[in-house]
């Protein structure tokens, strides 16, 4: 999908051992920075754990991000424990609040891991329409979850908060196309950018590399 352009800065280290041991980097050679991931001009404030957090910019209503997703939770599983990834629901494309709220009360509620990929499966394999609050409650009772509890925590504040920080996040990175891939809120990258969804998570393991080595 379209990505809007933004300031990059134009600098890249050698890869070493990292192009060897990795197929994706190898193929393609190391990443550059401007082609295969992009610096944000104003790095976002670090996550106060200590960890590298990675974002998952995603919309249900992306086909994109349903193609995409099984090869990055394939991915995420293998991350080291000081690596993180935070999915974050984005602000447009079709039905983009009611799939926000979505999103966050399936995290409030603990089903993420249950019924994240249910979602996609619903909207793109069977062509279910979760377009409105009835919709969504209508599908979580089909899946087993109380929809009056669940439209409970929906319309909730916290999840409202929850949307609303989102929207803000995915502003600060200026995007308007996903899946895409943020890194500890200074780099940006793409299966578009970087030609394959393979490539994309190749890049941002070299990204997490950097940063280890403090060369972020």
């Amino acid at each position: 999908m379209k990505r809007r352009d933004f300031s990059a800065v134009l600098a890249t280290g050698a890869l070493g051992a990292t192009v060897m041991m990795n197929p994706a980097l190898a193929q393609g050679g190391p990443p550059v920075a401007g082609k295969d991931y992009l610096r944000l001009g104003t790095p976002l404030p670090a996550p106060s754990n200590g960890k590298i957090e990675v974002y998952d910019f995603f919309s249900y209503a992306c086909p994109h991000c349903n193609a995409f997703g099984p090869t990055l939770d394939a991915w995420a599983k293998k991350l080291p424990a000081d690596v993180t990834v935070r999915r974050i629901p984005v602000p447009f494309l079709m039905n983009a609040e009611n799939f926000q709220r979505l999103y966050f009360s399936l995290e409030a509620m603990g089903l993420v891991d249950a019924l994240h990929r249910k979602v996609f499966a619903a909207i793109h394999v069977d062509r279910a329409r979760l377009d409105t609050p009835a919709d969504i409650a209508a599908f979580m009772a089909k899946n087993g979850v109380d929809s009056a509890k669940f439209m409970d925590v929906f319309k909730s504040f916290s999840v409202q908060t929850k949307a609303r920080q989102a929207t803000q996040l995915a502003q600060a990175y200026k995007l308007d196309g996903v899946p895409a891939l943020g890194v500890q809120g200074k780099y940006f990258t793409s299966p578009s950018l970087a030609g394959s969804p393979e490539r994309a998570l190749a890049v941002v393991d070299y990204l997490i590399q950097q940063l280890r080595n403090g060369k972020g």
